[in-house]
């Protein structure tokens, strides 16, 4: 099992990740932390596998409405409720420092921890 290195939080509004190569959706972000990203998507992707990924996110966070990075599929699972949809964790391989910048916004906007009440 992989232990995840930054605390992962819930996710409240959903963002596009689309194949930055072919453009193709891959599905939506739907939980976050620094080093990666659960992913609602339509088709099962094979796990291990790197993908150049765009995310397009809200453009209140930056004038640039999206960013580009490389992340692998960590782990595939069949959503337990919607039938041929699945949950896949992907973790962040390269990321340039600007990009980075704009994840981070990203991760502290939208991504804020759960209450421990």
């Amino acid at each position: 099992m992989i232990e995840r290195k930054y605390e992962r939080h819930k996710y409240g509004s959903y963002m596009r990740v689309t194949d930055n190569s072919t453009h193709e959706l891959l599905g939506y972000l739907s939980d976050l932390s620094l080093g990666g990203f659960r992913l609602d998507s339509p088709k099962a992707l094979p796990v291990k596998k790197d993908y150049t990924l765009r995310l397009d996110y809200a453009s209140v966070v930056e004038e640039k409405p999206y960013i580009v990075f490389v992340a692998q599929v960590r782990w595939l699972r069949p959503d337990p409720i919607t039938p041929n949809e699945y949950s896949a964790g992907f973790q962040i391989v390269s990321m340039a420092p600007s990009e980075q910048e704009i994840y981070q916004t990203v991760v502290d906007t939208y991504g804020p921890p759960e209450p421990t009440w």
